[in-house]
């Protein structure tokens, strides 16, 4: 059964950092391109950042520069290291393979930046 669990939300100030982490089954994890996908309330979610097994990255305009996506195959973990964090990041945010399956889903983990 997959499985992806969020983690490492919170709040904090415009101009803070958070990391976030996803433990991933191995079974998806070992196969695919990894993403952190971002939901903000009445807007549609929207990948932000892609890894695939090999490292190669990519990243949305909007966070580009500001955003690092990370994995460790070893671990079945992929991380998104967020910088220089503005209010427009608010949102809850999921990993999920790219492109994403629907019943991979998991909670996702929130992230709030006040300004």
């Amino acid at each position: 059964q997959v499985q992806l669990v969020e983690s490492g939300g919170g709040l904090v100030q415009a101009g803070g950092s958070l990391t976030l982490s996803c433990a991933a089954s191995g079974s998806i994890f070992s196969i695919n391109t990894m993403g952190w996908y971002r939901q903000a309330p009445g807007k549609q979610r929207e990948l932000v950042a892609r890894i695939t097994r090999g490292g190669s990255v990519g990243y949305a305009d909007a966070v580009k520069g500001r955003f690092t996506i990370s994995r460790d195959n070893a671990k079945n973990t992929v991380y998104l290291q967020m910088n220089s964090l503005k209010p427009e990041d608010t949102a809850r945010y999921y990993c999920n393979v790219v492109p994403f399956a629907v019943n991979y889903w998991g909670k996702g983990t929130l992230v709030t930046v006040s300004s």
